[in-house]
């Protein structure tokens, strides 16, 4: 198979295709032959040399992939060869084929394309499970998402919205808040003029944050909360030590959890991708949330990719096909 390999520890340039021996699907995996993939921020970070794939994983970066089904390992009974999927990875998605837990499958929803459907499974299972699943966003409520034009946030937006949230949101231009408001946000803070904390005190806080920056915003996202908020962090662009009011937490009767995705075991991931099929994909399959791309290049461009990602420039998800 053909796949993208980090020669060192470096920038997007250390990123080439090479091949390497095909894989084969063990006991309770399937073979999927990789229609397209997408970039995350974590795939970034494992090039620089500080994400390595859990143990076990495959070395290649990915965590994500759409494709077909081309054969199953023992015990596998729920799909069959030739089966349209996408799938969660622990890594291996920048390939041309790729061994995936058969729990981690999920059907490409209907209306989105093979290759569209690359876009989806690390922004829906990450939305779900952290805003849903784990913070427990209720219609009515305000959910705070940092990072609004994103692959996380655009999804984030839809979601809430379509289940009757409140959406703010925080982005850095015109042209991403402006994305932010289209997708269903009720309002956009620019977070180069405007503070969300005063933001969201005018109207009694936010019931859910879903917060990629970590110890940066950690003492504002605790004022932005809520009587009873919950604060979800899911990444550390903002570093990883940060100073927590406890007082104020208390009295707010709130709560800051910290989550990953990554490295939680099969049976987690399969109920977490499982959840998401039963209440997400009927919602993308009406059409009411998508995968938002900003851009589909091969995956021969893989470095270009990164290099568009850490620009920042971008809105949504960056699609790399096979």
């Amino acid at each position: 198979m053909r796949a993208v390999v980090a020669t060192e520890p470096g920038g997007p340039e250390v990123l080439s295709v090479t091949d390497l021996p095909d894989p084969v699907p063990g006991p309770g995996e399937v073979l999927v032959r990789v229609a397209a993939t997408a970039v995350n921020r974590a795939d970034t970070l494992q090039r620089q040399g500080h994400y390595p794939p859990p143990p076990g994983a495959s070395d290649v970066i990915g965590l994500e992939c759409s494709g077909t089904v081309e054969a199953l390992g023992e015990g596998v009974d729920d799909w069959t060869v030739g089966d349209e999927v996408c799938a969660l990875l622990a890594g291996g998605g920048y390939a041309t084929s790729v061994v995936v837990p058969a729990a981690q499958l999920m059907p490409v929803p209907d209306g989105v394309s093979l290759v569209g459907a690359a876009a989806l499974p690390e922004v829906a299972c990450t939305v779900w499970s952290n805003v849903f699943m784990v913070a427990g966003l209720q219609p009515g409520e305000t959910l705070l998402v940092h990072g609004g034009a994103g692959g996380i946030g655009t999804f984030a937006i839809q979601l809430a919205s379509a289940l009757g949230a409140t959406v703010v949101a925080t982005a850095g231009s015109p042209k991403k808040l402006r994305v932010c408001l289209d997708l269903g946000a009720a309002t956009a803070v620019d977070y180069h003029e405007e503070d969300f904390v005063e933001v969201l005190g005018r109207t009694g806080g936010a019931d859910v944050i879903l917060d990629n920056m970590g110890a940066k915003y950690l003492p504002r996202n605790v004022d932005a909360l809520a009587t009873e908020g919950r604060l979800v962090v899911i990444g550390m662009q903002g570093g990883v030590k940060g100073e927590l009011d406890l007082g104020k937490l208390l009295r707010k009767r709130g709560a800051v959890i910290a989550t990953s995705l990554r490295s939680r075991p099969v049976g987690e991931k399969g109920a977490i991708c499982a959840s998401v099929v039963e209440h997400v994909w009927p919602l993308v399959a009406e059409g009411r949330v998508r995968p938002i791309v900003h851009a589909t290049m091969p995956l021969e461009d893989a470095a270009e990719a990164h290099r568009m990602l850490e620009a920042g420039e971008h809105v949504g998800k960056i699609v790399l096909t096979a």
